[in-house]
């Protein structure tokens, strides 16, 4: 019997602990360091929300990121079984075969689009879709297409197809880019996350799962990996997968003694194994354009945030698959983070209820950047995401102590070339709200102007002030570098990584699909070792 432990109950952990649990020569113990007997809280079920984004939220790690030097920023993360599944925007895009094949260059053909579209299609039950060449339609992931009858989703589209960009119906498909609605994991309102999707009473009766476990280190001795320590003592096992997000497995590796050797030995940490953890991870920065309505377009009800993107290409040519998306929001700012229509009120709510999760998540933040935020919380968005960057950040260790968070920057928009395409992004978001098609629906842009719009320096000094992040992060422990094609860490018999760390670069569309995939995976290549 093989003891297997999985440290993350999360978007990739859930699928990885479920599939192994099926075979009936291993035993897998899932230790989740968030809650993981309650049912899933209302407010996280919301898929009209992401309320567990609010800094402080007691499902959200909420991190402190620095999107560039002087931009500090806090970084939700889930900390409840489900992981991020349980707080994201319930956008499930999968990758596309140009993602495929950059992976398959790390790591060989197991990771190419051939190879892992029948596992895609294994993980999902598309209701909208129901071709299985291309869809799946018995998996535990439900996918449907949210009504495209809003009043801005209609603008919207057609004023994409005014400025001429074609329409891509099936975003899960491979085809042209373009614009059209957003899979997503949402029945009747109802955000599905990777527990609700996985963990039925039979999955869970096959598995050690272990909530309120925060995992501290990997134990490993004379060379091999063989367990782990954690809050509530000792875990001993076989073999570790590491599945606690592209943050969390990479701060573990680290303070394992797996990763840059001077950096290590400068903190006093023994090497285990010398390998780039951390030092180039990629995600998509994004950045909001804020607008206002002269129609009301906004309606509660809607059990969805994210109805429809448009992915383009910035004029490169080299990315046809889009290296911009722009995705609308019908659902104000304020309203996105609280649930409520009030929510200048419910966020003082908040607060008051998670008084000291909320001070601890807003220290170092921007104080300006936050007041600018509350400042707008009636404002509609188009999100405009760089999704193609060629930019690079890191996540490093600022001590030896495994409770102390890890250092997280972004470095976003320090190359002329991710500037001018976010540029490109932000003017094209600015047309589609001007183009005829909206003019019904459209009144005013809320914190750009022309002079800034027209001015390539300008629109820059505005670009950075308002940055955010998608958190997709990947690559902090990439195929090839760290791990193999079947996630092991390379030196280190019986440690592996299975989250979207492993991603050498991050998707061009999602990656909560990819995240998915990865466990699905990485599940499928260890039981075929077996």
């Amino acid at each position: 019997m093989i003891r297997t432990i999985v440290v993350g109950g999360g978007a990739s952990g859930i699928p990885l602990a479920a599939r192994l649990s099926a075979d009936p020569e291993r035993s897998v113990i899932l230790l989740e360091a968030g809650d993981a007997e309650s049912p899933t809280p209302p407010d996280l079920l919301d898929a009209g929300t992401v309320q567990g984004a609010m800094p402080g939220h007691p499902a959200n790690w909420s991190y402190l990121g620095h999107l560039t030097p002087d931009l500090p920023y806090t970084i939700a993360r889930g900390r409840i079984l489900g992981g991020s599944s349980a707080l994201n925007g319930a956008y499930f895009v999968r990758p596309r075969p140009a993602d495929c094949a950059s992976w398959a260059r790390a790591a060989g053909s197991e990771w190419s689009y051939d190879a892992l579209l029948p596992t895609m299609r294994a993980m999902e039950s598309d209701a909208d879709h129901p071709d299985e060449r291309i869809h799946g339609t018995t998996g535990p992931m439900p996918i449907r297409r949210p009504p495209q009858r809003n009043r801005a989703v209609r603008a919207f589209t057609a004023a994409a197809a005014e400025l001429g960009y074609p329409a891509e119906p099936d975003k899960n498909a491979v085809g042209t880019a373009g614009v059209g609605p957003v899979p997503a994991n949402i029945v009747a309102g109802r955000r599905v996350n990777t527990a609700m999707a996985y963990l039925d009473a039979a999955v869970r009766a096959r598995i050690d799962l272990r909530g309120d476990t925060r995992v501290l280190s990997v134990i490993v001795k004379e060379g091999r990996a063989v367990g782990v320590r954690t809050t509530a003592g000792p875990v001993l096992g076989d073999e570790v997968v590491l599945a606690a997000g592209a943050i969390g497995s990479a701060h573990l590796l680290l303070v394992s003694g797996i990763g840059s050797a001077a950096r290590l030995r400068a903190l006093g940490i023994p090497l285990v194994a010398d390998l780039p953890v951390g030092e180039e991870f990629s995600d998509h920065p994004d950045i909001a354009v804020g607008w206002r309505a002269r129609r009301p377009v906004f309606d509660p009800a809607e059990g969805f945030a994210f109805p429809t993107a448009l992915n383009l290409d910035s004029g490169t040519g080299r990315h046809p698959d889009g290296d911009l998306e722009i995705l609308l929001s019908v659902k104000p700012l304020g309203y996105l983070l609280t649930g409520s229509t009030h929510a200048r009120a419910a966020g003082l709510r908040h607060a008051l209820r998670h008084p000291i999760r909320t001070i601890r998540s807003l220290v170092g933040v921007s104080s300006r950047r936050a007041a600018e935020q509350l400042a707008h919380l009636d404002d509609l968005q188009l999100i405009v995401g760089l999704q193609a960057p060629e930019g690079r950040g890191s996540v490093s260790l600022e001590s030896a102590e495994p409770l102390h968070p890890p250092r997280i920057d972004y470095r976003y928009l320090e190359l002329e070339s991710d500037r001018a395409r976010m540029r490109h992004g932000i003017r094209t978001a600015a047309a589609l709200l001007r183009a005829k098609a909206f003019s019904g629906v459209f009144d005013r842009l809320t914190e750009l102007d022309d002079t800034v719009l027209g001015d390539d320096d300008a629109l820059d000094t505005w670009m950075r002030a308002h940055l955010g992040t998608a958190i997709h992060m990947c690559g902090t422990a990439p195929l090839g570098e760290v791990v193999d094609a079947h996630g092991r860490v390379h030196g280190v018999p019986g440690l592996r990584v299975a989250d979207t760390s492993i991603l050498p670069t991050v998707p061009s569309r999602g990656p909560f699909a990819s995240a998915v995939l990865v466990g699905e995976r990485i599940a499928e290549l260890m039981r075929s070792e077996a």
